[in-house]
């Protein structure tokens, strides 16, 4: 953590801004961190189960998943190794999501305002998500959010959540060291890939894993809504 990194990074004065961020790089999670979207993947996934004459899951043990790769969360949801049917059950999940739930997915109140003020206090913005490509620019698109970020992970380009390889990548790109960079997220999945490479982690409260599982890992804050993120973000 660098609370310096305003100083390498001066505003042009027309753009001024008076809030130092506390790190250069931001990384969030996309579902249940940014955007509302839980309700929206619990219910494709039952209609996919539905669809493949599986178990119908509850929104308690879809929201467990909720996080990681699709197919390795499908197999863990639904306790199965069998590629055919887990992939039968991702074609089912992602024709829900794109054509027949109409479940809406809005962004967090407060969320278009907090991107633009830390990009105007010069962080740099990333997203490491579950999500795949296809998926997280369909977001990106929806929300109209996608000039926010200056790089991005998906499940389609590194190693499923916990793994901490997407963050590594991030870093490895954006060229900025673990102590000026803080991971964001609602899952236990996104605070354990930062503790394993000794990166801040900030639990949101206000997704889908419960408080106390995150504030096992250890955040340096935990915090219960998009202002309170900003508080915390912000010297």
């Amino acid at each position: 953590m660098n609370s310096d990194n305003q100083a390498a990074n001066p505003q042009p004065s027309h753009s001024f801004c008076e809030k130092q961020s506390r790190y250069k790089l931001v990384i969030f999670d996309w579902d249940g961190t940014l955007m509302d979207s839980a309700d929206k993947i619990v219910s494709c996934m039952q209609i996919a189960a539905k669809q493949c004459a599986m178990p119908i899951p509850t929104y308690e043990e879809v929201g467990h998943i909720i996080g990681i790769s699709l197919k390795p969360a499908i197999k863990q949801l639904f306790k199965i190794q069998d590629d055919e049917l887990a992939e039968r059950l991702v074609q089912a999940y992602k024709e829900a999501f794109v054509t027949s739930d109409t479940t809406p997915c809005p962004l967090f109140e407060g969320v278009n305002q907090l991107l633009s003020n830390l990009k105007e206090a010069g962080c740099t913005l990333a997203v490491a998500t579950g999500k795949a490509r296809r998926g997280l620019d369909r977001a990106w698109k929806q929300t109209g959010t996608g000039h926010f970020f200056s790089a991005s992970r998906t499940a389609d380009e590194a190693e499923s959540k916990p793994s901490s390889d997407m963050l590594l990548q991030l870093l490895d790109e954006l060229g900025i060291g673990i102590e000026d960079a803080v991971m964001i997220g609602d899952t236990t999945y996104d605070m354990q890939m930062a503790k394993t490479i000794g990166m801040d982690r900030i639990g949101v409260s206000y997704g889908v894993h419960a408080q106390v599982h995150l504030e096992a890992l250890s955040p340096v804050a935990l915090v219960h809504s998009i202002s309170e993120l900003e508080t915390a973000l912000f010297t």
